[in-house]
């Protein structure tokens, strides 16, 4: 057991993603905030509020910073969250006149929320790639197996014989509309944050507008009319969007792991895992993980939802609770994606021997 098993030096074989891990490693995190930073100095300087000689001694200093982690670490046990120090040491590395001119007119969750929206935006790029190949591969699955006749389960128990392709259909179709639902979710969390202290950005008088258009441009991220420091909707759509992903594998693996039984058989694995006391054994391990991501997910969806709960202008708990959250529901939905891909590499279905599997039951209601 570990803290967290998607980076646990044995476990991450299982449940980790060396691809999506980057995405909300220290190093990314820094360095979205860092262009953050340096993006507002650009745009300040452009509308004449900072001038041109600290923006670029801004700029140079920013290019190389090195943050002193432990004294982060250190800030945010004083402050409950990272931008105080950080701005203090992006400041004394500036130094001089121009140190002044750091950070102006921003707060720190400007800084955290848009630095989370720049790495959102790859780490959701690479999920809708990984869910085309799912999808690609289930196609050819169908096109392979799919006039094959297997014996359809309704409550557990054999009905009436169908074809593969019914059962394929069940898993792709999901998640081609989970894959169309995607530009949507991505546009709702690749906005630029930024409103100032309390989200009326009053340090910058009327030139507030022109300078967000600029960072966002610099960006590459959607302005909004206001930031939405408390306005959660966008992140918790996409936690519900991870968890359908992540449950609609969760059913494919499921069912996958129930046709593969030895005493079932309709469907036989190519791979699979071995056992410590049973070499005879394959046992469906990916399947089973997609189920377990699945309920993961599930699990932490409720939480998200509760961080919807932003008192007033800005709730440092329920702002804590979605950095808990969310990057686990992207790396178990990365993570999913991974093993559904391999898993559907390793199914072949069975043909029914006689006609039937087992015995239909003679009720057939549902």
């Amino acid at each position: 057991m570990s803290a967290s098993p998607f980076e646990h030096p044995f476990l991450s074989g299982l449940l980790g993603d060396a691809d999506m891990a980057p995405f909300f490693s220290v190093e990314a995190d820094v360095g979205a905030m860092l262009a953050f930073e340096t993006a507002l100095a650009r745009a300040e300087a452009a509308e004449g509020i900072v001038p041109a000689a600290a923006a670029h001694r801004i700029i140079d200093a920013l290019a190389g910073f090195e943050p002193d982690l432990a004294a982060l670490q250190a800030g945010v046990a004083r402050d409950g969250v990272v931008i105080p120090d950080l701005v203090r040491q992006l400041r004394a590395a500036v130094g001089d006149e121009a140190a002044g001119f750091v950070h102006l007119g921003a707060t720190s969750q400007d800084v955290i929320d848009t630095g989370l929206a720049l790495r959102l935006k790859p780490a959701l790029a690479l999920l809708g790639r990984r869910l085309d190949a799912v999808v690609g591969a289930l196609d050819a699955l169908q096109a392979r197996d799919g006039a094959i006749e297997v014996m359809g389960h309704t409550r557990m128990q054999a009905a009436i014989p169908v074809p593969a392709a019914r059962k394929i259909a069940s898993w792709r179709d999901p998640l081609a509309r989970h894959r169309t639902r995607l530009d949507a979710v991505a546009a709702g969390v690749a906005i630029l944050h930024f409103g100032g202290a309390a989200g009326t950005l009053e340090k910058l008088g009327d030139k507030a507008g022109a300078v967000t258009r600029r960072l966002a441009d610099l960006l590459d991220l959607a302005p909004v009319d206001r930031p939405r420091h408390s306005e959660r909707d966008g992140v918790a759509e996409l936690a519900s969007w991870l968890s359908f992903v992540t449950g609609s594998l969760g059913k494919m693996g499921q069912d996958v792991a129930l046709a593969a039984q030895s005493e079932v058989g309709e469907i036989r694995l190519s791979g699979g895992g071995g056992s410590s006391a049973m070499p005879h054994k394959v046992n469906p391990v990916g399947a089973e993980t997609l189920v377990t991501l699945a309920r993961f997910n599930a699990t932490l969806l409720s939480g998200m939802h509760q961080s919807l709960v932003h008192e007033n202008e800005r709730s440092g708990a329920a702002w804590t609770l979605e950095w808990m959250l969310l990057p686990q529901m992207v790396m178990a939905a990365s993570t999913a994606l991974r093993h559904a891909r391999a898993l559907v590499g390793q199914v072949a279905f069975r043909p029914l021997e006689n006609g039937a599997v087992g015995a239909p039951a003679r009720d057939a209601r549902s």
